[in-house]
């Protein structure tokens, strides 16, 4: 066998030649499947993580783990005053959506000077005292007895509010007037001997519907109406029992602020509402 040729003393190195083979695996797609089954295996994850959760906790864990993603949440109640059932009052922290100006809390915190006396539980506490009294007198009349839901007795930050709400089969003025019914009368004057030995002075807002006022021959209007039915309550009131000295306020906001905004013309947005101040 013939060895390599020998090159010439002068002659140059034969070139280097380099040959690149590309290999194509057939049947490749690329990656993007991994992607879609990454989040589906996420998605599948999560759902059995939520139904783990609604099987392993109560509803109050439940209740504080919604609240804990959505801190901005804002409860509505749709009963009035922050009240459910007979005389059922709410505490200082408890969120009202009620529409009256004096007396909203809603959850706001609060700063208490340290040499103050009272607070929430001292106010708690006075408003279970009232609603035990006034249920008691209440219920020495079966008059009265069928009107304990009419009354909604709350505390707030201006002190105690108690509102006599309308219905359609209970009305505290005769209809277009300022003029109480006789179950009214009796109602004010079982409410005036429970507010009598309380402290406080005490402010007195009526309410009305939006059904149109007119009386023949006069310039009458349901804000002139919602005021002379205040009027009308302080009159009461004080003829049971309660000093002049301790009004504060009076007023008539008509229909501005109704309980039941989706129906104006509902019944329960007539009402009176007295705030026994702390």
């Amino acid at each position: 066998m013939a060895g390599p040729a020998k090159r010439g003393k002068n002659e140059p190195p034969p070139p280097i030649i380099v040959k690149k083979v590309t290999v194509v695996a057939g049947g490749h797609h690329g990656g993007a499947w991994k992607v879609a089954y990454a989040d589906f295996v996420t998605a599948m994850m999560a759902f059995f993580l939520l139904m783990w959760l609604l099987g392993a906790t109560t509803e109050k864990q439940r209740k504080g783990i919604a609240d804990y993603f959505t801190p901005t949440l804002v409860k509505m109640r749709q009963d009035s005053a922050g009240s459910n059932g007979l005389l059922g009052g709410s505490s200082i922290t408890d969120v009202d959506n009620y529409p009256h100006k004096m007396g909203q809390t809603g959850t706001k915190a609060m700063t208490i000077p340290r040499d103050t006396t009272g607070g929430p539980k001292e106010g708690a506490a006075k408003v279970k005292r009232m609603q035990q009294k006034l249920a008691e007198k209440m219920a020495k009349s079966a008059a009265l007895r069928r009107l304990m839901s009419q009354v909604k007795m709350v505390q707030t930050a201006e002190g105690i509010r108690i509102d006599l709400v309308d219905n359609a089969n209970f009305s505290m003025f005769r209809l277009g007037t300022t003029v109480l019914t006789p179950d009214a009368a009796q109602l004010l004057m079982a409410l005036g001997q429970t507010i009598s030995p309380e402290p406080g002075t005490l402010m007195i807002r009526g309410h009305t519907d939006a059904v149109p006022y007119r009386q023949e021959g006069q310039l009458a209007n349901n804000w002139s109406l919602s005021a002379g039915r205040a009027e009308a309550t302080r009159q009461s009131l004080m003829r049971n029992g309660i000093r002049e000295d301790r009004f504060k306020r009076i007023e008539g906001v008509a229909d501005r602020e109704l309980l039941i905004p989706d129906n104006p013309q509902d019944p329960r947005n007539r009402r009176i509402s007295i705030v026994v101040a702390s």
